[in-house]
């Protein structure tokens, strides 16, 4: 099975439109901050949780990059930097990696680091009874796929402690992006004491947590909406962290974090529409294009009239996405072309996008005549005379927003009623893995710059798959690109290209935008990077000038 995957739902931008004058406060730093080097920051969604096994979120994944640490650390390039390992070498044509650790290395309560925490870690993820949804992450690693199906042992998986310090993973095959995998939490350590000392309390409340990383985390009780990241002394690499806490605050409302933003309450705030406008060309305003889809699911298993193909592909040609874009959201979002963004690699022969490659124009354009044709024949072939469907969303403002849009769109269509249920952003997770909704809006994010991490979400076992939808062809197509021409760029490229393809004249998910997370950031606030295909924060190298 395909392994790579990107990660599920990350957190959508808050938004809401207001026109105050954008940067008044935006250059007066905070004297007392700056000399405290305490960072405030806002964040749209709380955290779900802080065990790196059972994560699916961006803000639980970044409180858990900056907490943790892993073999590598991307730069501020985003490039793989080695981290807790001081050395590396692959071998048995590229299937072998050897990693020597850092001897100086410990947990926040004292602990030393050594590869026997490597190896917990990922066994404990591929074991079944953990539950990991990103599990399949790891099926490159030998063994790793047996294990999560209950086929084979946790113990037979291909990571080893040589020793205290030596640590040896063996791959199914050579795997390209490994390392920048190895810098995602996902393949961060566990320690195996504090796991079983918490045991079901394990990453629920900050009490219950262990640090290995820059900082570690306080004040978060399981669903609170404010939580610190506070400087770990005990972290190796010390003495580059310059901020000594970091005092995170969800605003679900782009108002808000707005309003405080203004108010000099935190240094940095999401955009929205007019805010956007009001600050694109200002101080400390950046437009952070994320490699990241949002989507419209039809859920198969739960509404009948989705299973026909004619029927979801007039719900798809009923949406004006450039509208979206351009008249509700203006943030710098913009329409889909596919199910794969922008960023996730080029042709080798051609050097053209993946996006456009694989482009089918019908599947994600509007055409509301067509929709309507499309729809009538749908219902002639099903028997079926009306659809009335509750559209599941979070209760931030961006995702009302494109709610309320979608509903003005499909209501269009005869005989079709959209209701919306706006939920907490950690329930609609939890519903959305449950397959417990009719239609929802889910959003993806890339972990690394390649077009599997996007297209294995509807391969056949994915954990995320969840809809009914389901495609021989598209799987068989996935099977080849990854375990027939792993080692053959071209013809993998066009085996990614052509399931990209099926997947979207088939309407196995309706496309919408790629989502932009604008942002104002005070101008005193240094080396903040962005991260568009992975965890978007690492607070490891930020300080306050």
């Amino acid at each position: 099975m395909n392994f790579s995957k990107k990660l599920l739902s990350i957190s959508t931008v808050g938004l809401s439109t207001i026109l105050l004058a954008a940067c008044s406060n935006n250059s007066s730093s905070n004297s007392t901050n700056s000399k405290k080097q305490v960072l405030n920051w806002s964040e749209t969604a709380q955290l779900s949780t802080q065990d790196p096994s059972l994560a699916t979120d961006t803000t639980s994944f970044q409180a858990l990059l900056n907490t943790g640490d892993g073999l590598y650390r991307l730069d501020k390039n985003n490039k793989p930097k080695l981290s807790l390992a001081t050395k590396a070498s692959v071998s048995n044509h590229g299937k072998t990696y050897d990693f020597y650790l850092r001897k100086n290395a410990k947990w926040s309560n004292g602990d030393p680091l050594t590869a026997k925490d490597f190896v917990y870690s990922y066994q404990r993820t591929v074991t079944p009874a953990t539950k990991s949804q990103m599990a399949f992450y790891l099926y490159q690693i030998k063994n790793a796929q047996a294990i999560n199906k209950g086929q084979k042992n946790p113990s037979s998986l291909g990571v080893t402690a040589i020793s205290k310090y030596h640590l040896r993973i063996q791959l199914t095959r050579p795997l390209s992006y490994f390392k920048n995998l190895l810098a995602w939490p996902l393949f961060f350590p566990q320690n195996k004491n504090v796991v079983q000392k918490y045991g079901k309390l394990y990453g629920t409340q900050a009490k219950y947590t262990v640090s290995s990383g820059p900082f570690t985390l306080q004040k978060w009780n399981g669903n609170n909406k404010t939580w610190s990241l506070v400087k770990n002394t005990k972290y190796w690499d010390a003495k580059s962290v310059k901020l000594s806490k970091v005092n995170e605050q969800v605003s679900v409302s782009t108002t808000t974090s707005y309003n405080l933003f203004q108010a000099g309450k935190v240094d940095e705030t999401g955009l929205i529409g007019e805010q956007v406008a009001a600050n694109k060309n200002k101080a400390g305003y950046h437009a952070r294009l994320a490699s990241a889809i949002r989507r419209l699911e039809l859920n198969q298993n739960k509404v009948k009239a989705f299973k026909n193909l004619k029927i979801r592909q007039a719900f798809s040609s009923a949406i004006n996405r450039k509208q979206l874009t351009n008249n509700v959201l203006k943030d710098g979002s913009i329409p889909a072309k596919g199910f794969v963004p922008s960023g996730m690699g080029t042709n080798p022969k051609t050097g053209t996008s993946f996006e456009d490659d694989a482009y089918v124009k019908s599947g994600v354009s509007y055409d509301l005549a067509r929709a309507k044709k499309l729809l009538n024949a749908g219902y002639k072939e099903t028997g079926i005379t009306k659809i009335n469907v509750t559209l599941l969303v979070s209760d931030d403002d961006a995702a009302k927003q494109t709610a309320e849009f979608l509903q003005s769109q499909l209501d269009r269509l005869p005989g079709v009623t959209i209701s919306i249920q706006s939920i907490p952003y950690t329930q609609l997770i939890s519903r959305q893995t449950a397959g417990n909704y009719e239609i929802t809006l889910k959003n993806w994010q890339a972990v690394i710059s390649d077009p599997i991490n996007f297209l294995d979400v509807f391969q056949k076992g994915s954990s995320y798959l969840n809809n009914g939808w389901s495609n021989a062809k598209f799987n068989k197509l996935l099977n080849e690109s990854e375990n027939v021409y792993g080692n053959n760029p071209t013809k993998r490229w066009d085996r990614l290209v052509e399931a990209e393809k099926v997947l979207i004249k088939n309407q196995g998910t309706i496309p919408l935008i790629q989502v932009a997370k604008p942002q104002l950031l005070k101008t005193n606030v240094k080396n903040v990077s962005f991260n568009p295909t992975g965890v978007p924060y690492d607070f490891k190298n930020v300080y306050l000038q």
